[in-house]
């Protein structure tokens, strides 16, 4: 039963890759970005240069000598995907027995998510004048979908939970009035659930025709989607990256600001746990042991992150920001399988391509209590038509966005944001692991809605 031991590996090799390829609701590929409520309301526009936003730690931290008190931040930003898919299939395919795939459209696989961070900068004096440190936490992956257990394409996927979690503590320092520089160290950990069904059936007549088709197709006790099973894949892993960053203020109203974010590289450890049905077990006998609960894993490397800013105070009320952001996700063309001791299992093909990411936004000081904000971008994809599948219906996307800030006191403000999301109607002709083929269209868009508190001590 070569064939099923196959299947259950790729099942793995899709849960491993979850942690990349799923990406997040409202990011091309995995990206979240919304580690600031005061950024979302820009489109992302002005991260490396932010002048009174405590992210910086993330985004780049030599921009962090902008903040002249110590400063805490609290964002959260909710996530709510809307998608639908239209389309079908076949099970079986490229075999006698083949036959449409049965089940309805999904459902809506996004349920609102939460992202929270927080972060702190805080400017030493004495002996350290100069020096500013800061530290914070976010989500900067993560998805959180799940579609109907019967759905045509439950072969491809059903359950998909990722997250990460970065802890970045970073310096910055002042060389020269309009120049400074800052590092960081970010050490990341990565949880995946992923989940999908199993066509038992199709692998029993892959290897023993007669099951299927004897006394006749429609009465046989094996056959295409008659026996489906179930998979979950599981597996965590930490990392370590670093990040580096430039800030050049040339003039009291321009600043230009560059940060680089390392490759971080994961050994995933998996397990694999499997539903089989009793028929297909006894049908299988000894054979049965590959579809027994195991453990897996797989080495990948996340992108790097490469963030251009520049910002232009045209006014002492009104200014404009600049950001293109290049991710390098030619880190993702393959994701491939070990047993624990070493043994290959499968390959998962994705040939991502580098993505670019440019937006545009604004603030205007509407007077000493509120600051409005708005912005626009557009997004790119680093998935192409020849292998994007369900896991990841992504396509280019464009942003547009409005925020504002209430200075409730001196030390206090308070931030809301809020970003819709149009997305390209990705296309899929995707082959799962029990050699179904899934041909269709996904229609969706995004809503976010963020709010922050800063205070400055």
């Amino acid at each position: 039963m070569h064939h099923a031991h196959r299947t259950t590996l790729t099942a793995l090799a899709l849960g491993i890759a979850g942690v990349l390829a799923l990406g997040q609701a409202h990011a091309t590929g995995f990206q979240i970005r919304e580690n600031s409520v005061k950024n979302l309301g820009r489109a992302n526009a002005g991260t490396a240069v932010a002048q009174d936003d405590a992210s910086v730690v993330s985004n780049n931290p030599a921009a962090m000598v902008n903040l002249d008190r110590t400063t805490v931040q609290i964002d959260a930003t909710i996530i709510d995907l809307n998608a639908e898919f239209t389309g079908g299939g076949q099970a079986a395919a490229g075999t006698p027995l083949a036959q449409p795939l049965t089940g309805g459209d999904g459902g809506d696989p996004g349920d609102p998510t939460a992202v929270p961070a927080i972060a702190i900068v805080a400017p030493l004096h004495g002996a350290f004048e100069g020096l500013t440190v800061g530290a914070s936490i976010s989500a900067p992956f993560g998805l959180a979908t799940e579609y109907d257990r019967d759905w045509v394409g439950r072969y491809n996927a059903v359950e998909s939970d990722v997250k990460t979690v970065d802890f970045t503590l970073s310096a910055a320092v002042e060389l020269h009035e309009t120049f400074s520089v800052g590092v960081g160290l970010i050490y990341q950990h990565a949880d995946v659930t992923l989940s999908n069904a199993v066509d038992f059936g199709s692998g029993i007549c892959r290897v023993n025709i007669a099951a299927c088709i004897t006394p006749d197709p429609v009465n046989a006790p094996f056959g295409p989607q008659k026996n489906d099973g179930f998979v979950e894949v599981s597996g965590t892993d930490n990392g370590l990256g670093w990040l580096l960053g430039f800030q050049f203020r040339p003039t009291e109203r321009l600043a230009i600001g560059y940060s680089h974010h390392s490759e971080i590289d994961h050994e995933i450890d998996g397990d694999v746990d499997f539903t089989v049905p009793a028929a297909v077990v006894a049908a299988m006998g000894p054979m049965a042991v590959a579809y027994a609960d195991g453990p897996g894993g797989a080495k990948l490397t996340t992108p790097s992150v490469d963030t251009l800013s520049v910002q232009y105070d045209f006014t002492d009320s009104f200014r404009m920001m600049a950001d293109i952001q290049r991710t390098g996700w030619e880190s993702l063309q393959a994701v491939n399988i070990e047993r624990s001791n070493g043994t290959p299992i499968a390959s998962e093909q994705f040939q991502w391509e580098d993505s670019t990411m440019v937006a545009l936004g604004g603030e205007y000081d509407l007077n000493e209590a509120f600051t409005l904000r708005a912005g626009a971008a557009v997004d790119e994809t680093p998935t192409n038509d020849e292998h994007r599948t369900p896991r990841l219906p992504d396509n280019d996307r464009q942003l547009y966005t409005v925020g504002l800030t209430w200075h409730a006191s001196p030390n206090l403000s308070i931030d809301a944001a809020y970003m819709r999301i149009e997305i390209d109607s990705p296309t899929v002709e995707s082959v799962s692991s029990s050699g179904s083929v899934l041909v269709g269209e996904f229609e969706g868009h995004a809503n976010l809605f963020g709010v922050a508190a800063q205070y400055k001590f």
